[in-house]
């Protein structure tokens, strides 16, 4: 079993308050885990008008498939015009059977 996870800093200039943050917030997560069935939440910065953090994960029983998940999911994110994409990390884990 692989597990990918990724932490996802977004920038949103022009928004000037913390309801209209949560707006674009709650499409973004909403719209990934409806195409993409992923787990994901807002997991730091809730407070700031002007940033969000997105943690997200993806288990597969293939490291290509994740890979390539976590990467394609990226991918809609970079492309989405509300926001600008800051620092990214990801990480897949691989886990023995028992």
């Amino acid at each position: 079993m692989f597990t990918g996870t990724a932490k996802i800093c977004l920038y949103l200039q022009g928004v000037s308050t913390l309801k209209e943050k949560r707006m674009i917030v709650k499409s973004v997560i909403g719209r990934l885990k409806s195409r993409f069935n992923v787990s994901i939440a807002e997991v730091d910065r809730m407070d700031n008008k002007q940033m969000a953090v997105l943690g997200l994960a993806v288990v597969s029983n293939d490291r290509t498939f994740t890979i390539s998940q976590i990467d394609t999911i990226l991918n809609f994110v970079y492309n989405d015009g509300r926001f600008y994409v800051g620092d990214v990390k990801k990480d897949v884990f691989a886990f023995e059977e028992l």
